[in-house]
């Protein structure tokens, strides 16, 4: 794997956890809203997928030898061409049903009194906040570090 390969899959990363920070946020603006087009807010859910290769790591590290074998040592463009990471699959809404809340004065209330209030639970929201960004952390960190040795190369050819 080249370190240009390196970024881009960190890249992948912090663009997949930015999609789920701003997918919690929108879930914690509406963790209210009661009348929207379809009733009552539905919470949504990010789904991810590798992207790129899904070989095993095992079979990665042998087809790197046998390219680097190939090229007569291996040069950096030659090993890792199969770019890998993380893409948002869907968007996807919460199957949990709505909470039904009894409030007689609400104006969105049925006959009987109840409200359907959107199936969003904010501490939930802020746990997947506080884990999207956490990880998009450790991607900028992946992402400096390749950066830190891809100028160390630049160094030593001077």
């Amino acid at each position: 794997m080249s370190l240009f390969n390196a970024m881009q899959i960190s890249a992948t990363g912090m663009s997949a956890e930015r999609t789920r920070m701003d997918v919690a946020s929108e879930n914690l603006a509406n963790a209210n809203s009661t009348n929207g087009p379809n009733g009552a807010y539905r919470r949504k859910e990010v789904a991810l997928r590798a992207a790129g290769g899904n070989a095993s790591f095992a079979q990665t590290l042998s087809n790197a030898a046998s390219a680097a074998a190939r090229a007569g040592g291996g040069s950096p463009s030659s090993i890792g061409t199969t770019i890998g990471g993380v893409q948002v699959a869907a968007i996807v809404e919460d199957k949990m049903p709505n909470r039904r809340v009894y409030d007689p004065g609400h104006p969105d209330a049925n006959a009987e009194g109840y409200v359907e209030m959107p199936n969003v639970n904010p501490v939930l929201e802020m746990t997947d906040l506080i884990s999207a960004s956490r990880a998009y952390e450790a991607n900028v960190t992946a992402m400096q570090t390749t950066k830190a040795m891809l100028q160390k190369t630049l160094e030593m050819l001077r």
